[in-house]
């Protein structure tokens, strides 16, 4: 699979865990989506690949900041094949 094929895969993948969220009431942001001009990030990065985002969690209107609100999100992404931040700690990332 090229870089391109695994772009459209995460972002479908990526609308699977968002609409995971949505149906247990939570709502999202997004966070860091993509950095295209390598500022932060390495250029061999998830992010400058445009294989990772960050998302900004909220329930009942409070923004959960905590790696342990993002456990349930985190444990579906897995779930499905991919790498969750919270086991390094980064519990808003999601990556290919």
């Amino acid at each position: 699979m090229n870089l391109l094929e695994k772009q459209f895969q995460f972002v479908r993948d990526i609308v699977l865990l968002i609409s995971f969220m949505h149906a247990l009431d939570y709502e999202v942001t997004f966070g860091d989506a993509a950095r295209i001009d390598g500022k932060g990030h390495k250029k061999n990065s998830k992010h400058y690949q445009r294989l990772a985002i960050d998302l900004n969690l909220f329930k009942d209107g409070k923004y959960l900041i905590e790696t342990k609100d993002h456990r349930p999100f985190g444990e579906y992404w897995t779930s499905i094949g991919h790498t969750w931040g919270g086991d390094w700690n980064d519990g808003n990332h999601y990556e290919w």
